[in-house]
C-alpha cells in the first residue's frame, strides 16, 4: 500500500483516538514538565510525604504551569504546610492561590478539614474584606 493510500487511514485512526480521549491534553503524553511535577507533587501529598510534596510542587511552579494549575499547586502547598504545623506558610500559599483566582473555593471535603479549613476561611475573609 502506498503512503498516499495510507494517509486517510492514519488520519481516521488519529481522529478516533482524539474523540475517544486517548490523545487528550490531560494525557501524560502531552503534559508539560511542570504539569508532570504537579501530578507527582499531589501524589506525594496524598501518600503523606509532605516534605517531598512541597519540594515537587515548588519545582512544578518553577517549571511553568497554566493559571489553574498554579492555583492547584498553591492550594496543595497550603495543605502540606498546614498539616506540617507551618500555619504562616499555609496562609501565604492560600493568599497566592486567591490572588490568582479570587473566586477560589475549596471542595466541601477540603473546606471541612479541621486544620486548613479555618485557615482558608480566614485568609479568604481578609481578601474580600481587607479591614479584617
Amino acid at each position: 500500500m502506498r503512503l498516499t493510500q495510507s494517509l486517510p487511514i492514519i488520519a481516521a485512526l488519529f481522529l478516533t483516538a482524539c474523540a475517544s480521549g486517548s490523545l487528550n491534553s490531560g494525557s501524560t503524553l502531552f503534559q508539560s514538565k511542570g504539569e508532570k511535577s504537579l501530578s507527582s507533587g499531589i501524589e506525594l501529598y496524598d501518600d503523606g510525604k509532605y516534605g517531598e510534596a512541597v519540594s515537587t510542587l515548588q519545582d512544578a511552579l518553577g517549571q511553568g504551569l497554566g493559571a489553574d494549575s498554579q492555583v492547584k499547586a498553591h492550594k496543595y502547598l497550603a495543605f502540606a504546610y498546614c498539616v506540617s504545623s507551618k500555619e504562616r506558610l499555609c496562609r501565604d500559599e492560600f493568599k497566592k492561590a486567591l490572588e490568582l483566582k479570587p473566586t477560589l473555593e475549596l471542595e466541601p471535603s477540603e473546606a471541612g478539614h479541621p486544620i486548613w479549613g479555618p485557615v482558608f476561611k480566614s485568609v479568604k475573609a481578609k481578601k474580600t474584606d481587607p479591614k479584617k
